[in-house]
């Protein structure tokens, strides 16, 4: 899922030399901001680093050859080839092999170019993109503007299914102005969209596929091999366009749903990199020589989901009573042994810049818990509640609430699910049930794809009026003092009326073969935010 640097702070505005666009303010319009934004005063990505990382890991010196395996922790047959309907971090390091986006995130998640050289803009409405000559895709065609078109547009069509069509929604027009140059017309101001086009459903196919039975990417990787739900095999793409990268020959990638086995895989020799790693294995891993831990906090977060869309979420004095039933000091201790931070049920994490930390915490309170229950009719009946490991220590939250219900008179049935096929066939489609949320790079990024109304992955059916209207103004305020109190207002709203509960935010967990050199935690996403497989290497 993902790991992140500890301390790192998520930029989440564009930026001027690396600074937030609210910290240059003095004696610059916001004309002259905006123009100077992205026009070459990001530093771009290079052909020798992961973008402007900093760290001993570059000062080592990288080995060309050699196969590395990552197991992650899940696989099915809906695996992907095709951006736009990537869903779990195994899709995300998957696509991340064979194709480039517009943009990355370095490890403070700036916005960074990639297939873009630059991208201009004066109102945060109509962007201006220049993309990087010499670009060919896998069959040896040029990276053209039409390629970009096709790529974004396509996510608007309903057919396509794109996971990101709420945030392509966004886009008014996209269309070619010249031989090397793409213009995207936002429907409003956005000063996210350099890093809106880092995600990984953004990354950029070749123009006209609709076969995605293998991939024809920029990529670092040309695909080998692609059986969903068994394996990926990348192999080295020899005419890179980033000189000398990548440095492996090969890479394969599968998943190894049961946590155990995927950490005696690791230690066995038989793969080199795991996420999800579980905090009663954390000993084992660092005891064991030739082999590694990275923690990283981030804005991970295993939720409690409750439909507001049927019974018994409908009634929000049920909705109320789950949340205080979540004890959340016991479950940062019993189902994660310390390696989280507690949360408040807003989805902002306290790494963030836009965190509300004036929230009043909200404890666990059997007694409240019991009186809004009470009024929702439920006490004394039977509530299936679905947990998986699927989505991380949803299952040992599941058995703490279900104690904690016993003593006030509902009797919560956990239904334990396995990881295959829980995100395509459980989650989201039970009135009771936990979902697994990945660290977004930005709190509109979030807000768009969890909580606006129309958004695809609204996990509990909460539709808010007036969250959506926050969440559109807030997009193109530039001030950053109006944009914090307009965040906190929305981690309110979802705190105070959202069908979610978040105990805790988890700190990431991954496990790794002392023999990869090269690695450097991105706190967006496991396996450096999923490109691992480019930046890497593996000692002599």
């Amino acid at each position: 899922m993902s790991k992140r640097d500890l301390d790192n702070t998520p930029a989440v505005d564009t930026v001027i030399s690396g600074e937030p666009i609210e910290n240059v303010r003095a004696g610059f319009s916001r004309r002259d901001m905006m123009r100077t934004v992205l026009a070459g005063s990001l530093m771009s990505a290079t052909a020798t680093g992961l973008l402007t990382v900093t760290g001993s890991a570059f000062a080592q010196t990288p080995r060309r050859g050699g196969k590395i395996k990552i197991a992650t922790q899940s696989s099915a047959t809906s695996d992907t080839l095709d951006p736009a309907k990537t869903a779990h971090s195994t899709d995300y390091t998957r696509v991340h092999m064979f194709y480039n986006g517009l943009t990355s995130l370095d490890t403070k998640l700036g916005p960074q170019m990639m297939l873009a050289e630059e991208m201009n803009t004066t109102d945060a409405t109509l962007w201006t993109v220049k993309l990087r000559s010499g670009v060919r895709f896998h069959d040896g065609k040029p990276l053209a503007p039409a390629d970009v078109v096709f790529s974004l547009m396509r996510h608007k069509d309903p057919a396509t299914a794109s996971k990101v069509k709420v945030i392509a929604d966004q886009f008014e027009t996209i269309k070619a102005t010249g031989p090397n140059e793409v213009q995207i017309k936002l429907t409003g101001p956005n000063a996210d969209l350099p890093v809106i086009l880092a995600t990984a459903q953004f990354l950029i196919i070749k123009e006209g596929t609709t076969s995605f039975a293998t991939a024809n990417g920029t990529g670092a990787f040309k695909c080998k091999e692609f059986t969903p739900g068994v394996r990926t095999i990348g192999v080295r793409n020899d005419e890179y366009w980033k000189s000398g990268k990548p440095y492996l020959d090969e890479v394969e990638l599968f998943g190894i749903p049961d946590e155990a086995a995927r950490v005696n895989a690791l230690l066995s020799g038989d793969v080199h990199w795991i996420n999800e790693v579980n905090p009663r294995s954390v000993a084992r891993i660092k005891s064991t020589p030739g082999f590694t831990l990275m923690e990283t906090k981030s804005g991970l977060y295993s939720d409690l989901i409750i439909r507001q869309d049927a019974a018994p979420g409908n009634s929000m004095d049920f909705t109320m009573g789950m949340k205080y039933l979540l004890d959340r000091e016991q479950i940062k201790t019993a189902a994660f042994r310390g390696h989280a931070v507690i949360a408040n049920d807003q989805p902002i994490d306290p790494t963030n810049r836009f965190f509300f930390a004036g929230l009043p915490q909200r404890a666990y309170d059997p007694d409240k818990a019991k009186f809004h229950l009470q009024k929702a009719g439920v006490i004394g009946s039977t509530i299936p509640l679905v947990a998986s490991v699927a989505a991380a220590g949803s299952v040992d939250m599941a058995l703490l609430m279900q104690q904690s219900a016993q003593k006030i008179g509902l009797k919560l049935d956990v239904k334990r699910l396995p990881a295959d096929g829980y995100w395509s066939n459980q989650w989201m489609k039970v009135p009771l049930g936990f979902g697994n949320v990945n660290p977004r790079p930005s709190a509109d990024i979030l807000f768009t794809q969890f909580f606006k109304s129309d958004a695809q992955w609204n996990e509990s059916g909460w539709k808010n009026a007036q969250f959506d209207q926050l969440l559109v103004a807030a997009r193109g305020q530039t001030d950053f003092d109006k944009r914090k109190q307009m965040y906190a207002d929305m981690q309110t709203l979802v705190h105070d009326k959202g069908g979610i509960g978040i105990p805790v935010f988890i700190i990431n967990l991954e496990g790794i073969s002392s023999k990869i050199k090269g690695v450097q935690p991105i706190p967006l996403g496991a396996f450096m935010n999923y490109t691992s497989a480019e930046y890497v290497w593996l000692e002599a």
